[in-house]
């Protein structure tokens, strides 16, 4: 050994300017964290990777679940050369030069390539059609990475030569987990040697990362940055300490705890009460406290019937259509369907019609139980049916005026039975006009 290698080999670890997020990512399943369902022991892909013979696949998820470190992860376990490509920067001519080196590859060295197209969705239909020949004959293992729906933005014919794997945005313990992975990783201990979380300041940034192990690292490499410029402080990073180098307010705010129901109740509360300001404030305090906007979604699409319902129609698809393209925009944009349907059901007609309807009809069914179906209401398919008289006397409401007859829909014991009970208010009104009209044509005492 010379002087230069001493010096080599007792110099300190070679500082990694990469991203943080980039340099810890990991290279073996054991390090990637969420998506037990598609990767976990004893699942499908995870033997495949293990048997080195995953096929062509497609990954759809949100950004910052794993799509690149998933295809990183399949080339270093099935030691294929891996390729990377980003369907924004290249096109057809950049494609065909990584098909023919890999072609060159297998050929000279029998060593197969990922071809890992990131943001695959950008390719149009010519870029992808070009691509089927090379997926066909093995020439390259396609991995394609999107945000976007897949059956929407990708070919059919690329999607039957591939296999689509979805993933999850992670749970808070699974950020947890990055975070933790992260803390120990040499290349984020050669740039801050001594970094820790107090366990606050890790639940905090678990949560506020919504499901996004990129935004997590990101976050984390920001706040040690910061405290790096005060020396004077040490110890692990307190939660004030991060939120400080964030720039972000601390909101009390406990996904499981009584902060988390005192502040939804808040949110609902709002909207019933046609407070559009309270209601958008209340459901960002949970989006910016790290609350999965999934779980908000929900509410609004429960909200729609449960408080909304037939005063206003329109509700229900409004909200849908909010979630539909939530999973198609994602954070942070996608705060904006959010606002819009949350502002649409606060501004609202409001009945609680559906919500009483089903009460009642769960407590009649509670009640009365099984009830033989009037013989005139039964099904008369065949000759024996219409033998024991089966749909007997039915008579079709298409046949008369206003496509209406009286006639009776229960069983005789609970014939006068009346669940449903529209308020005159909104679209509702029409609905009362309507029954109101059907009741003054039954006669005295006649079947409705």
């Amino acid at each position: 050994m010379d002087l230069f290698d001493h010096a080599r080999k007792n110099a300190p670890p070679e500082v990694s300017r990469k991203p943080l997020a980039e340099a810890v990512r990991p290279e073996t399943l054991a390090g990637f964290f969420g998506q037990s369902r598609i990767v976990g022991e004893g699942q499908s892909l995870r033997q495949a990777i293990e048997r080195d013979r995953v096929p062509s696949l497609i990954l759809w998820g949100p950004p910052g679940t794993g799509k690149t470190t998933l295809a990183r992860i399949v080339a270093h376990a099935t030691a294929c050369h891996f390729e990377p490509f980003s369907a924004v920067l290249g096109g057809v001519k950049e494609m065909r030069v990584h098909i023919e080196a890999a072609r060159e590859r297998r050929r000279l060295h029998g060593r197969r390539t990922i071809l890992f197209i990131d943001e695959i969705h950008r390719f149009n239909k010519g870029q992808q059609d070009a691509l089927l020949p090379h997926v066909e004959d093995g020439t390259v293992t396609l991995i394609g990475a999107t945000t976007e729906n897949p059956s929407f933005e990708l070919n059919a014919a690329l999607l039957s030569r591939t296999r689509l794997v979805i993933l999850k945005s992670l749970e808070p313990a699974d950020l947890r987990n990055v975070l933790d992975q992260a803390l120990e990783h040499p290349s984020l201990r050669a740039r801050f040697p001594n970094a820790a979380l107090t366990d606050e300041a890790k639940d905090y940034l678990s949560q506020l990362c919504s499901g996004d192990a990129r935004r997590a690292i990101t976050a984390l490499e920001a706040a040690l940055e910061a405290a790096s410029e005060r020396p004077d402080e040490s110890g692990p990073l307190s939660l004030k300490a991060v939120a400080l180098a964030l720039d972000r307010r601390i909101l009390l705010y406990d996904k499981s705890g009584d902060q988390h129901y005192a502040v939804v109740s808040a949110f609902i509360k709002s909207l019933r009460g046609t407070d559009p300001d309270a209601a958008v404030y209340w459901m960002l305090r949970m989006l910016e406290a790290g609350e999965d906007p999934d779980f908000i979604l929900r509410r609004l699409m429960i909200f729609a019937s449960e408080d909304v319902g037939l005063a206003d129609s329109r509700a229900l698809p409004l909200v849908m259509a909010a979630v539909q393209a939530f999973e198609r925009v994602g954070l942070p944009e996608g705060l904006l369907h959010l606002v819009h349907a949350a502002t649409y059901l606060a501004c609202a007609e409001k009945s609680n019609t559906v919500l009483k309807t089903l009460s009642a009809g769960r407590s009649a069914v509670a009640q009365y139980g099984a009830l033989p179906v009037p013989d005139h209401l039964k099904n008369a398919s065949t000759g024996l049916q219409k033998a024991m008289g089966h749909g007997e006397g039915y008579r079709y409401p298409h046949d008369f005026e206003g496509a209406y007859v009286p006639q009776r829909h229960l069983p005789l014991e609970i014939e006068d039975l009346r669940l449903f009970e529209p308020k005159p208010r909104g679209e509702e009104v029409g609905v009362c006009e309507r029954l109101l009209a059907i009741a003054q044509t039954r006669p005295p005492g006649g079947a409705r």
